[in-house]
């Protein structure tokens, strides 16, 4: 796409953009075709309407479906491998028993939500999900409650730390657009989140459990036959935390290094460092982590290697339709930033006179909402806003600020133009509406909570 530039205006690629947003709901709600088939024939219409040359245009859907199949295929895939392991050593349950035991029934989605939030700190979105999984499922079936009462508490905390808390990338390029102070991002970031993750994750899911009991999916349960021949004891609590905390490790490990490198404290480039990254890489450390789990859940404990070899096997059949409906999530959204929808909409807000940490919100929201990335309206948004800020008289406390008031514009209204959406969605089991009435607007409420406790906290920094 490099010789090519959008040549439509704003107005134009904004009714583009959505009377295919519009499309898509009605395709997959009211006549019930299926997202992934609806997904691809809007993108390639949208597309087409955005004047992007016949030639270009399914390269440009392709781009988009890899890209984001890239990460969430491997993902997804080995967190499927390792929630099987986990569920079929019995583990899951072990640590779901003595979640309650330690925390009672009524505290268990908080606790959940709490061991989100810590393990959220170095783990990408989507990857700490798929890990955390095995458990929310296990204990939402041990007290045979609703799944959106204990997942969207642990979903929501994944979002708010990958939203505004470094090492994660979003804050840390703005923090790098800004020139801001990142131990002081940091702190600001987790003032923001924990209230907002209560709110929004914690509260709201109780709610939605008690209006939406769905069940609890199968996606990651082994069926008997699979489990006839594994070892009537299960795994031990202990052993399961120390499996799932050996992904948070090496990641942290990663991002760690990676941090430290960018303020000058270490040299990344010394052999020791770019191993240690390489093995925070999440798909690396997601492959060692099942790899450990064949082993200590698996052989060690006395089940065959065909058995083993059945059981992950398995795994992978029930999510090759989230992996695909998210790919196809993401090619629609890659469109859309071809299209030249963000641009066209950041450009036209930066003149509107507004206050500047005001204008970082609405230009990174309006990102969101045309393209579908958190990541990307992000940094499109601290690379629009980065003179304003830089040359503004801003104090390094009100540049943090600026920076968590981008990142919670970045997060509001997923929908269906981001493969985040479906990944929950499909996940928990849900419809594209039920989707839109609780996830969307979790994320809507991280980001209006979010951006309220900026200004209060912004406001108070003027009048020191």
């Amino acid at each position: 796409m490099d010789t090519w530039e959008p040549t439509l205006s704003t107005g134009p690629l904004l009714g583009i953009a959505v009377i295919a947003v519009a499309v898509i709901l009605v395709m997959v709600i009211r006549f019930k075709i299926h997202a992934f088939v609806t997904l691809i024939s809007v993108s390639a219409l949208t597309a087409l309407a955005a004047g992007i040359p016949f030639e270009k245009v399914v390269p440009t859907m392709t781009e988009g479906f890899g890209k984001t199949l890239a990460s969430v295929a491997l993902l997804v895939g080995l967190g499927a491998m390792l929630g099987r392991l986990v569920e079929n050593s019995g583990g899951a349950q072990s640590l779901a028993d003595a979640l309650i035991g330690r925390f009672g029934e009524k505290r268990a989605p908080s606790a959940l939500g709490v061991a989100s939030l810590i393990m959220g700190f170095p783990i990408f979105f989507d990857a700490g999900l798929i890990v955390m999984l095995p458990v929310i499922f296990a204990v939402a079936r041990r007290l045979n409650g609703p799944i959106l009462a204990y997942g969207i508490p642990a979903a929501g905390a994944f979002s708010v730390t990958h939203v505004f808390l470094p090492p994660h990338p979003g804050p840390v390029a703005a923090a790098e657009f800004f020139k801001g102070d990142i131990g002081l991002i940091l702190l600001m970031g987790l003032i923001v989140a924990l209230p907002t993750w209560y709110l929004s994750g914690y509260l709201w899911g109780q709610y939605l459990g008690k209006k939406y009991p769905l069940p609890v999916p199968e996606l990651l349960i082994g069926t008997k036959a699979e489990d006839d021949d594994l070892p009537k004891a299960p795994a031990s609590a202990g052993l399961i935390i120390a499996i799932l905390l050996l992904p948070m490790v090496l990641i942290f490990g990663n991002t760690g290094i990676n941090t430290a490198a960018s303020a000058g404290w270490i040299n990344g480039d010394v052999a020791w460092a770019r191993f240690l990254q390489f093995l925070g890489q999440t798909p690396i450390a997601l492959l060692l982590t099942t790899l450990v789990a064949m082993v200590f859940l698996g052989t060690r404990r006395g089940v065959s290697r065909e058995s083993i070899e059945k059981a992950m096997d398995g795994a992978l059949g029930p999510i090759c339709s989230v992996v695909l409906i998210t790919g196809a999530g993401g090619m629609f959204g890659g469109v859309l930033r071809t299209s030249g929808i963000g641009d066209a909409l950041s450009t036209s807000l930066e003149g509107l006179g507004i206050p500047v940490i005001v204008a970082c919100y609405l230009i990174a929201a309006c990102l969101r909402v045309a393209q579908g990335s958190a990541t990307v309206a992000l940094t499109t948004a601290a690379a629009l806003m980065a003179p304003a800020v830089t040359t503004g008289d801003f104090s390094a406390l009100q540049v943090a600020l600026i920076v968590i008031a981008t990142a919670a514009g970045s997060v509001i209204a997923s929908h269906v133009n981001d493969s985040g959406f479906w990944l929950v969605g499909r996940l928990m089991g849900m419809d594209t509406a039920t989707t839109l009435k609780t996830w969307t607007v979790n994320q809507t409420l991280i980001s209006v909570i979010g951006f309220a406790i900026v200004m209060v906290l912004y406001g108070a920094s003027l009048a020191l």
